[in-house]
């Protein structure tokens, strides 16, 4: 038999190669993912704005609807859910576009608009009408844009933080929402990662604010961000570079697929260069915690009943396509996409339900009939029935209701614990 002696050298020889591993990739990280972020320009944002896109989606919906794509039964199911959501919670996630979305402005202007911007986030969370999660999306850090996106992220945090705006000041946090993100655009050098890090820091030494506190994602949109001239993938390097900052990836469609030479009327999501960028983004994200989303689709749902619908269609396949591939987010940009996207999210999650439900009783119960589920396998079912009651696409109830008789019960902190791995 082999001694403890062997296990003490194997231990100090894998030591360091342990702490590496854990300290890059952790895991899935606690907390809820968004499953769309919204984009707005930033001088058309103001304190109102969720309520507005909200109204405006039940208003397109009664107009237009249904949303196609769905059975009569289905859609009775989904209708409810549907309207629920964009009374409670229409916008998930919100980022104040300042980048392609808003332009290049005068630096007067755009000073004026940041300004604005900083005060009705502001409004918006005194009076908790802000959605879970906000941020901005700066310029480049390109030279051509590099001093007017430092220029309007300081200027926006300084708005942000004076004293008197409405947020709540805690040590550590002074005033900064909870679930604010700066989204860096144009991405295409590991360097450029180490920048943003720097200049996050910087902020934050600036206005007391703790440190790691702010937090950014990466928009992939360059093909340099994907495979760099050394033959390696940039985009993990980036993930790697970032000092824990990263938050996310947000793949850019139209530039990516424009970038490596698309016609533009073949630019869409489902172009097989898009897919696979965003499947090497993806074998990047693994273990490391970060969230994935994918981009947009530029036909939106305007003008006639058909062109509305059409839209609506297209979107809500597109969604569903995404969700099938792991991510579980995207991109909307006007009010009209809300309803294609709630009602196709809510369809993936409860269209799994009941056997995404049967094969986690089976594994908990160590049951060896029908399929036998390996322990990761039953963290991927219990993140995906986290993720469901997370945006709304059923509660509590409907969960315990698809229990079998004989099963066991099921609830939100069972759920927690195995999509952790406890």
């Amino acid at each position: 038999m082999l001694g403890n002696a062997l296990n003490a050298r194997l231990d100090d020889l894998l030591a360091a190669d342990d702490a590496v591993r854990v300290g890059r990739y952790p895991g899935i990280k606690p907390g809820r993912q968004p499953v769309h972020t919204v984009y707005v320009p930033a001088d058309q944002y103001h304190h109102g704005t969720v309520g507005e896109w909200g109204e405006a989606a039940i208003e397109s919906l009664e107009e237009f609807g249904p949303v196609p794509g769905f059975s009569g039964a289905e859609w009775d199911e989904l209708e409810p859910l549907v309207h629920d959501k964009l009374n409670a919670e229409p916008i998930e996630d919100l980022r104040i576009d300042f980048e392609d979305g808003y332009g290049n402005r005068p630096d007067e202007v755009e000073d004026e608009h940041v300004i604005l911007a900083a005060q009705a986030m502001s409004a918006s969370h005194a009076d908790r009408s802000a959605p879970l999660a906000i941020g901005v999306r700066i310029k480049s850090l390109e030279r051509s844009t590099r001093a007017r996106a430092v220029r309007s992220l300081d200027l926006f945090l300084d708005r942000l933080l004076k004293p008197g705006t409405g947020l709540p000041d805690r040590p550590g946090n002074s005033g900064i929402p909870a679930g604010f993100r700066i989204t860096l655009p144009k991405v295409s050098s590991v360097v450029q990662v180490a920048a943003m890090v720097e200049l996050c820091s910087a902020l934050e030494l600036e206005y007391g604010l703790a440190d790691g506190l702010l937090r950014f994602e990466i928009q992939v949109e360059m093909p340099q961000s994907i495979l760099g001239p050394d033959g390696a993938a940039t985009v993990a390097q980036m993930i790697h570079s970032s000092a824990g900052r990263c938050a996310g990836l947000h793949f850019g469609t139209y530039d990516y697929t424009a970038a490596v030479g698309i016609a533009a009327a073949f630019q869409n999501s489902e172009h097989p260069a898009a897919d696979h960028a965003k499947q090497v983004m993806q074998v990047a994200a693994a273990g490391t915690g970060i969230h994935l989303s994918d981009g947009s689709t530029n036909i939106v749902p305007v003008g006639d009943v058909d062109a509305v619908r059409s839209a609506w269609q297209l979107h809500a396949r597109l969604v569903r396509r995404s969700l099938e591939r792991g991510f579980y987010q995207g991109w909307d940009l006007h009010p009209a996409q809300l309803p294609s996207r709630y009602a196709a999210t809510f369809a993936f999650y409860r269209s799994g339900l009941s056997a995404a439900v049967e094969r986690l009783q089976r594994y908990l119960s160590r049951s060896t009939s029908g399929i036998m589920d390996e322990p990761a396998t039953a963290q991927a079912l219990a993140r995906y029935l986290s993720r469901g009651l997370d945006c709304g696409a059923f509660d509590e109830n409907v969960l315990a209701e698809a229990v079998p008789a004989n099963g066991g019960p099921l609830d939100r902190n069972l759920l927690d614990r195995l999509s952790q791995g406890r």
